[in-house]
């Protein structure tokens, strides 16, 4: 045990070394790197397929989901999805630097905010290699150092990817520290890494709910929690149907396994009899296993009765949680109720429903006529993200550059003196 203290002391110790040379790195150098490491990230394919096989074998025999599955797999997709988004950050302006905003006072006093990195950051997740590149290029353009700490069965294909990010910061002569993944994985490592508080800035958990409660509860620095996504879509009584199915249809079936897959159907009483029986029929193709409540059973017959656990439940899979509901008020106090402040969305024709739904739902994105499945720092322009906060300070939603830092304060004067 006390090994593994010393070898995560020492990555956060290397960590902080990189960061002070990280915030004074030009933009033009990081944005080459991010594009080097894209380039050998398609180079290096198939090598990180055939170490990510050794990852996905060993879980399906330990009997994981196949959404477990689909999240630690790299496909041809992903790895040219993780490319692409390097590419996008490094096209993306750099927020370290700017300066947001200034004001003059009356003694002549020129105030204003400039951006500046967070520091050290540390990334707990579970079983998805491709955070890896997307908080290690976020972290590195916003010039910061990042520890990753994923989850064992990706722990392989965690370190293939950190090593080509780290090949190409050693043949820039820049601290190859800057991207770490710790090694072990013993759960003792996480432990040891959320008191070192001198060394590390930030945390951010991606996982399930249990890996954020832990973490919450021992970190000694701050915490930007990604807790679980409980997203709905209320389809209205004024809805189009047609493109009311064809948006349920893509944020339950698309990926299923992600946090912004709906997990729960609202449906407006006067609409239903209409709509759900089309969109059984359409899930029917998929194989999703709906369950409702006794009024969503007189359209969809084989559906199963809803238990109240199934509200407010993150699923993360082809299994759907539906309710009929009397008015947009009533949606409304089922979302407060049951959501997770992740993603909500109504489907809507009518003006004053949609700026209603958009003032009054709590969450880090609010859609009008959407999928859930746009709540994604690319999918809303950020190149990538490194999470998905539902924690209102000091971020809320998808966590690009801009979110990874934060301001100081600047003041110009020409021989003020406070009197």
């Amino acid at each position: 045990m006390e090994e593994i203290r010393q070898r995560v002391l020492e990555t956060a110790k290397q960590a902080k070394e990189a960061s002070k040379v990280l915030a004074k790195i030009p933009t033009s150098v990081k944005n080459e790197v991010l594009l080097r490491v894209a380039q050998r990230i398609r180079e290096k394919g198939d090598w990180l397929k055939e170490i990510n096989s050794q990852d996905v074998n060993a879980a399906i025999s330990a009997g994981h989901t196949k959404a477990f599955i689909d999240r630690l797999t790299l496909t041809d997709k992903v790895i040219e999805a993780m490319a692409k988004g390097l590419e996008d950050v490094a096209n993306l302006p750099d927020p370290v630097g700017e300066i947001t905003k200034m004001w003059r006072r009356p003694n002549g006093l020129l105030v204003g905010k400039m951006r500046i990195p967070l520091g050290v950051i540390a990334i707990i997740y579970e079983s998805r290699p491709n955070v890896t590149i997307d908080s290690a290029g976020l972290c590195f353009k916003s010039g910061n150092s990042v520890i990753l700490r994923g989850g064992k069965e990706a722990l392989r294909s965690n370190l293939a990817l950190a090593e080509i990010f780290r090949n190409v910061l050693s043949e820039m002569n820049l601290p190859i520290d800057a991207v770490q993944v710790i090694p072990t994985p013993e759960r003792t490592a996480m432990e040891y890494l959320l008191e070192l508080e001198d060394y590390i800035d930030l945390v951010i958990p991606r996982g399930g709910e249990g890996l954020i409660r832990f973490v919450v509860e021992r970190a000694k620095m701050p915490v930007i929690k990604h807790y679980k996504g409980v997203c709905h879509v209320y389809v209205d009584n004024e809805a189009h149907l047609e493109k009311a199915l064809r948006i349920c249809v893509n944020a339950k079936c698309q990926r299923p396994g992600v946090c912004n897959a709906m997990e729960t159907l609202l449906v407006h009483k006067d609409i239903a009899p209409q709509f759900l029986p089309l969109l059984a029929e359409e899930f029917k193709k998929y194989k999703v296993e709906i369950r409702g409540c006794p009024e969503t059973l007189k359209y969809i017959p084989e559906a199963i009765p809803a238990k109240p656990e199934d509200y407010g439940y993150e699923f993360l899979d082809l299994i759907l949680a539906v309710k009929v509901v009397n008015s947009l008020d009533e949606a409304l106090e089922h979302i407060a109720k049951y959501g997770s402040n992740h993603t909500e969305a109504i489907v809507t024709e009518n003006y004053s429903k949609a700026m209603k739904f958009l003032q009054e739902v709590d969450a880090s994105l609010v859609l009008v006529n959407a999928s859930t499945r746009f709540n994604d720092g690319g999918e809303l322009g950020l190149g990538a993200e490194i999470g998905i906060s539902t924690t209102k300070i000091h971020a809320y939603g998808p966590m690009g550059l801009e979110e990874l830092t934060t301001t100081k304060f600047i003041a110009l004067g020409d021989g003020q003196i406070r009197t």
